[in-house]
Formats: structure tokens, sequence, C-alpha cells
């Protein structure tokens, strides 16, 4: 990540365009605005209520881990 400050000038509408500083990988941000103005961008996840559920539980996670490891060692259910 670059240091160097870029210039980003806002539309009529108050859009800018972060092409040239947003990271490749990341396409949400969350942003805050600072007492003195500075905005705070912060690369930003979105999911589910369900999904935040399921990642709290790290029982599940580790199950699910493991059997993502061995797939062969999955139940079949019946059609």
């Amino acid at each position: 990540m670059s240091s160097e400050a870029t210039l980003i000038e806002l539309d009529q509408r108050r859009r800018a365009s972060l092409g040239k500083i947003g990271h490749e990988g990341h396409r949400r941000y969350l942003a805050s605005v600072e007492p003195d103005g500075t905005i705070i961008l912060r690369p930003a996840v979105v999911m589910t209520e369900l999904e935040a559920s399921f990642l709290s539980n790290p029982e599940l996670v580790e199950s699910i881990r493991q059997q993502r490891e061995d797939p062969g060692a999955y139940v079949k259910r019946p059609k």
C-alpha cells in the first residue's frame, strides 16, 4: 500500500471515485468521519445474521472444517 497522497475530487453529487486508491481485493468499505473531517475507510465483509451466528459457534466452525478436510466421511442422506 502506498503512503503517497492522492487527490480525490467530488463531483456535483458529492461522489468520488476510489479507483486510484482502492485495494484490488476489496469492494466494500465501512466509512467513518473523524471530528477533523478525516474520512476513514476500512475494508468490510457483509454477511447475514445466520452466517454471523454460525461463525460465533466455535464447535460448529471446527466441525465444518473437519468435514471439509475429509469429504469421504460425509453421511449421505437418502433421496
